[in-house]
């Protein structure tokens, strides 16, 4: 084992739509990735089988076995007992609508420690440390993709609250409005989440409403409306993919433009599949939809799109596992 592979430590974005798996050294350079898609049924074990595939293949790739890394972290949905390492209602994931022991199914299954953390929160501090959030003190993260969600960092430290901080994308911003991934009506993330932007599109599609959409799904043998088909539609402009984009710019304004009257952060950061892909031009859409609902309209936050794209929330997640053993 080399000085660089004795540092190693493995980082997951657990995503609704890809998990990412990564190994580092200890200046969170990239030394072998894999990237699986998430599970479509089953329940939280097979995820978790799904996540130990994904690492083992990344530390192949890394030249190192799984239990010689330091620690492996992951940032996963739900709300988070850092503690114990479970997951509950991670919603967006098969079957996870309860508590599962996330933590220590994973340990087991790799054979070194497991840190889990909010996927967006360690999304977040990746960015406040090494990405676009560096200039600030305090950021909020909106990462835009499946769902919505966010991650805190007030006077330079993660605020996770009692486990369950940063919930974005369920601030209402439509009382009995569309019904939500989360059970509840009116969420943001029923407007602007990727799963419910596909739910209303299948739906407009039983009306009789055509769209490019599904076509480009089944031209590159997706079985989901990915960020990168989204795109394309646009591109193409397709009436019913455009159409629900700018609602759910609308969205991201009023419910993002809310937490900041609340929080009134330095800068907002927009990651997420969605949100990196169409970067900054819908960025600057984003803080133009936020601008009539902000109270201290005179002084708007930066809104910046996430510096470290698609492996943002896996070098987040092996951030957790830094100076552990």
């Amino acid at each position: 084992m080399t000085a660089t592979t004795s540092a190693a430590r493995g980082g997951v974005d657990l995503g609704g739509t890809k998990i990412e798996a990564i190994v580092v050294d200890s200046r969170s350079t990239v030394l072998g990735s894999a990237r699986r898609p998430t599970p479509t049924t089953g329940g939280p074990g097979d995820v978790a089988a799904a996540i130990v595939e994904a690492m083992r293949e990344a530390c192949h790739f890394a030249g190192i076995e799984s239990s010689s890394l330091r620690g492996v972290g992951i940032g996963s949905p739900g709300v988070v007992d850092s503690t114990t390492g479970a997951v509950t209602g991670a919603r967006n994931l098969p079957g996870w609508s309860g508590t599962f022991e996330l933590g220590s199914t994973l340990a087991n299954g790799l054979g070194t420690k497991v840190f889990v953390g909010n996927d967006v929160q360690v999304a977040t501090d990746a960015e406040f440390h090494l990405g676009a959030g560096r200039p600030y003190k305090s950021v909020l993260g909106v990462f835009w993709g499946t769902g919505v969600g966010g991650g805190l960092i007030l006077d330079r430290k993660p605020w996770v609250g009692r486990g369950g901080a940063g919930e974005i994308g369920h601030m209402v911003i439509v009382k009995d409005g569309a019904r939500c991934t989360c059970g509840r009506r009116g969420c943001m993330e029923a407007y602007a989440g990727r799963a419910a932007m596909e739910a209303r599109a299948r739906k407009q599609v039983d009306k009789g409403r055509k769209t490019d959409l599904f076509h480009l799904m089944e031209e590159r043998g997706r079985n989901r409306l990915t960020s990168s088909i989204w795109a394309h539609a646009l591109e193409r402009g397709d009436k019913l993919a455009t159409q629900l984009i700018d609602e759910a710019v609308e969205a991201l304004g009023a419910g993002v433009a809310s937490a900041v009257n609340v929080l009134d952060v330095e800068a907002v950061i927009i990651g997420g599949g969605l949100g990196v892909r169409f970067g900054e031009l819908y960025a600057t859409r984003i803080a133009r939809a936020m601008q009539p609902h902000l109270f201290h309209d005179e002084n708007p936050p930066d809104v910046v799109i996430a510096a470290l794209g698609d492996l943002g929330g896996a070098i987040g997640a092996a951030l957790l596992a830094r100076g552990k053993r």
